[in-house]
């Protein structure tokens, strides 16, 4: 008998986590487990990266409901004389609008607000993984059935007393928590201590021969711009610092610096961010590249890679061009240090925008230090597939 894995996660777009499951899930001997996936949000990129072995659940009723524009939820409601989604749509969308919250706060507010019409799955499961803290690990803890259950934080998890007596309801029903760094290890039992004994360690997995041979196929850059190339990959949100970023990229452009910025990658902060580019006058400096499947020719072929995070679980893009050699500017995020080395692989820099700037004209004015980090890069480990068998040990 196969052991019966389920793994939830938010959806499969472009970003960190979800690459990493993309990883793992392509290292998995599908001999011995039976592996099904369950999404919140479907039609992700990243999806078709999947292992056909994968068995892709079909969308919660709730899931369909959501996607529903308002006119056509209104119908639905009336059609089936039901409005408890409705409501539940409703209470979550006013709930959100109410105050700023952070991603952790905004999971709590949807799972408050719609729990009650999320229908449970009735499989019984060996084994039920939820890939990401918030909705992911509140629905493997109340809705599945499986025999043992484990959570993975794949990010510096800070939240205040309130939150955390909301969370330590559902990490009280996992077997074992996982987190993707040491330091994301050190600031989760910060947060709760009480959890010492349940907390694993295991990297984000990083294929190297995937990313290698993925970095020679496909399109890259297909402007015909043949200055300095730097790229950033990250979603558009606060905690990736893209207002570091840009105003960054303004003190390069007030310098003369012949260049270009790229980025990839979508997220809420979309239209804001657009704004802030056009309000430094940086369209021709500043281009924002939506997301893409294969992001390794972009990496390969960018002369600079910028990350300007605040906060990060590991940085596994920042992994990614370590491995294509592309040497690395970043800021000084509490788990940066799991991987980098100041001045062997890359620049850490302090987060505001003038450090990053001066990090970035290191590099390009200094030329002995950017082929030393170059030359360091290329004998530094590539990849940590023996990560797989950490995950291994988890669940025999």
């Amino acid at each position: 008998m196969k052991t019966k894995i389920l793994f939830v996660i938010d959806s499969l777009d472009c970003a960190g986590a979800e690459k990493s499951l993309i990883s793992l899930l392509s290292l998995l001997d599908y001999k011995e487990y039976e592996v099904y996936l369950k999404l919140f949000g479907y039609g992700g990129i990243l999806e078709k990266s999947l292992p056909k072995e994968v068995n892709i659940l079909d969308p919660m009723a709730y899931t369909k409901f959501s996607e529903l524009n308002l006119n056509s939820s209104l119908v639905h409601s009336f059609k089936t004389k039901s409005f408890d989604m409705l409501l539940a749509r409703l209470r979550y969308s006013l709930a959100i609008r109410t105050r700023q919250y952070s991603n952790e706060q905004k999971a709590i507010k949807f799972w408050q607000s719609t729990t009650s019409v999320i229908e449970e799955d009735p499989t019984q499961y060996d084994i039920a993984i939820s890939y990401a803290q918030g909705v992911p690990t509140f629905y493997v803890a109340e809705k599945i059935n499986a025999k043992r259950k484990f959570a993975w934080v794949n990010n510096s998890f800070r939240i205040n007393e309130e939150d955390k007596r909301f969370y330590r309801n559902f990490y009280d029903e996992y077997t074992n928590i996982v987190t993707v760094s040491g330091s994301a290890k050190e600031i989760f039992l910060e947060t709760f201590p009480i959890y010492n004994n349940k907390v694993k360690v295991i990297y984000d997995i990083n294929n190297y021969a995937i990313i290698s041979s993925m970095s020679e196929l496909g399109k890259g850059y297909q402007d015909s711009f043949d200055g300095l190339r730097i790229l950033t990959i990250g979603r558009l949100d606060y905690l990736k610092g893209y207002d570091i970023a840009i105003k960054a990229c303004k003190k390069l452009k007030e310098i003369g610096i012949e260049f270009r910025w790229y980025a990839l990658g979508k997220g809420p902060l979309e239209t804001e961010i657009k704004e802030l580019i056009k309000h430094y006058n940086l369209q021709e400096n500043f281009v924002l590249l939506g997301v893409e499947t294969n992001p390794y020719p972009y990496i390969k072929n960018a002369d600079v890679y910028v990350q300007t995070s605040r906060s990060e679980g590991f940085g596994l893009a920042i992994a990614e061009a370590r491995m294509l050699n592309v040497p690395v500017v970043t800021t000084k995020f509490d788990a940066v240090f799991n991987q980098m080395t100041d001045k062997k692989n890359g620049l850490v820099v302090e987060m505001n925008p003038e450090s990053v700037c001066e990090g970035i004209l290191k590099l390009i004015e200094n030329q002995d230090l950017r082929e030393g980090i170059i030359k360091y890069l290329s004998t530094e480990k590539k990849g940590n597939v023996e990560e797989i068998e950490k995950f291994y040990q988890l669940i025999s």
